[in-house]
């Protein structure tokens, strides 16, 4: 019997959330729809043939949805490939940045908005600290990406950050690192940035960008808004920095995990029935022990649309030597300072690997083995028609 899975969940109860919670947006519906058709007939598929023994099997078609747990495992083994071939050789620091929970439903219901205010926040406070000479004085360069989940699926935005431990001197053309446990102070990493989102949001606030509907309405009265700045400014906001314990690079496959899907995987799916879902999970207020949740499937549901993301949204941020328009020459610098290979050579050699090569690396099988025989090869046979798609 196989194991359950996320789309098992929605396909069971779907329909009874939107019985419970009515109407949804459209985008939460293109997920659920893409979740529920993945790899069935809806979405067709290709048939495959044994060179040897004539075995037949049928593969159907992934979604592709990016929040979808069993999609886009070529793409994420290539992002994180990409990451990897990055690194520079120097120490690195994962650098999470937290929101105080009375902004959460802020967040919820204006995602758009909010996420990209905590994505520029984190990005003006990491370079102008970097840039000032009293603390650095070099160019950074670091990916930012964006989590909006907790381990119970519950409504959680932060930011993830990979940062190497020092920075690009560009007029001494020398790799400047940092001097101290960490590139800045901690305190003044944290009062910098959470003066920077709440400039960012008070701006938002009082130019309209940020939509007061639902329970946030009572947040129109000026006094209300302004207890409640006064609460976000006495609290101490969470900036977590640490060296990752197995390097850089076991931190890279850690949040590679979770850029091409969003808020669980199907292997911390322990059961499903009609009704109730249970998933493991990590209670980090006993310090990480491994725990165990129940869930109605219509709360599971609600759960995991809470981390729907906007139309086009990129979670993911590429700052200072890793953006795009720095990359060629930026980045290109600092690597010829550790005579490292350039960045384009090692890509030429990434596109010659094919799926068949990457689903080998991840699982040690050949996916064109017969599984019948054991001796043969699976050749494409032909199509599989794509059904009437489960919703539109």
């Amino acid at each position: 019997m196989s194991s359950p899975t996320v789309a098992d969940i929605f396909r069971a109860g779907f329909d009874q959330f939107l019985a419970t919670h009515g109407p949804q947006p459209l985008q939460h519906l293109r997920v659920a729809s893409a979740i529920t058709a993945c790899r069935t007939p809806a979405l067709g598929g290709t048939r495959q043939r044994c060179d040897h023994c004539g075995h037949e099997k049928t593969h159907f078609h992934s979604c592709r949805n990016r929040h979808c747990p069993q999609c886009q495992t070529t793409a994420r083994v290539q992002w994180v490939n990409d990451r990897l071939s990055e690194l520079l050789p120097v120490g690195y620091f994962h650098v999470v940045f937290t929101v105080p929970s009375e902004l959460n439903p802020f967040a919820l219901r204006n995602k758009r908005v909010f996420y990209e205010m905590l994505l520029r926040a984190v990005r003006d406070t990491m370079l102008q600290l970097a840039a000032d000479p009293k603390r650095l004085g070099a160019d950074i360069g670091f990916i930012a990406v964006l989590h909006t989940w907790g381990q119970t699926l519950t409504d959680h935005p932060h930011v993830h950050c990979i940062v190497p431990g020092g920075g690009f001197d560009a007029r001494r053309q020398r790799w400047k690192p940092c001097q101290k446990r960490f590139l800045f102070p901690i305190p003044v990493l944290r009062a910098l940035y959470r003066g920077k989102f709440m400039a960012l949001f008070c701006q938002a606030l009082h130019n309209g960008s940020i939509a007061l509907h639902g329970s946030l309405a009572a947040f129109a009265d000026q006094a209300a808004q302004r207890r409640l700045l006064d609460q976000l400014y006495r609290t101490e906001w969470v900036v977590y920095v640490k060296a990752p314990f197995a390097g850089p690079q076991a931190l890279v496959k850690y949040l590679g995990a979770y850029t091409h899907r969003s808020a669980i995987s199907n292997r911390r799916i322990v059961g499903v029935t009609e009704s109730a879902v249970s998933f493991a999970y990590r209670d980090y207020r006993r310090g990480g022990a491994p725990a165990q949740m129940t869930l109605g499937a219509t709360e599971f549901i609600r759960r995991f649309m809470l981390h729907v993301l906007p139309q086009g949204f990129r979670r993911i941020r590429y700052v200072g030597l890793l953006a795009a328009r720095g990359q060629a020459s930026r980045l290109a610098r600092a690597r010829a300072f550790f005579r490292l290979r350039p960045l384009r050579a090692i890509r030429e050699m990434e596109q010659t690997r094919t799926w068949v090569d990457i689903i080998k690396e991840l699982t040690g099988k050949d996916p064109l083995l017969c599984p019948a025989c054991q001796e043969g090869r699976l050749q494409p046979a032909g199509f599989v028609a794509r059904a009437l798609p489960l919703r539109r």
